[in-house]
């Protein structure tokens, strides 16, 4: 179960700013030392050793994953790029269903008005953020159209978690 998280839009730019920055150099010293160590184990002194080059970049970009999924990932200056992820990655699952979560949704349906109340509390979050006011300008009727119709069915508007159940429910139900 996923979990909107209140957060400081200054203090997660910031941070994801200065996680990019790290994760950048790591990147471009894991690529260069594997690069250069390959070349150095393979390579010869005639001809071209591009092959060994890009190998070795390779391997620096597949050893910077390795480096960020399993060490970095929990780090505590990591945790605003961690949470806009899984935001992000969880609002994807809604998007690639949306058309079932909104037809749903319009035949007042418990489960799809709360996932779409979820997606909009989300996008916003999101969009708030990532600093857009554009897209968030553009997105309040519908937010605001919606919230009203689930009060008037007597459902709690503040859906800040996402039940992975409720998706599975919805693609089962509503898609054809």
């Amino acid at each position: 179960m996923f979990t909107i998280q209140p957060m400081d839009a200054e203090y997660y730019r910031s941070q994801t700013r200065r996680s990019t920055l790290i994760i950048c150099a790591i990147l471009a010293a894991l690529c260069f030392l594997m690069a250069s160590a390959s070349i150095a184990l393979f390579g010869g002194a005639e001809g071209s050793n591009f092959r060994w080059n890009l190998a070795g970049v390779i391997a620096g970009v597949l050893l910077t994953i390795a480096v960020v999924r399993y060490f970095l990932w929990e780090q505590p200056w990591m945790a605003p790029a961690a949470y806009g992820f899984r935001l992000k990655r969880n609002l994807m699952k809604i998007t690639n269903i949306l058309h079932q979560v909104e037809a749903g949704a319009a035949a007042d349906d418990p489960v799809a008005m709360r996932v779409l109340r979820f997606y909009h509390l989300g996008l916003l979050q999101m969009h708030t953020l990532e600093d857009n006011s554009t897209a968030i300008s553009d997105m309040v009727g519908k937010i605001d159209l919606h919230r009203a119709r689930m009060l008037e069915q007597g459902l709690d508007p503040e859906q800040n978690s996402l039940d992975p159940a409720w998706l599975e429910d919805i693609r089962s139900r509503w898609g054809k």
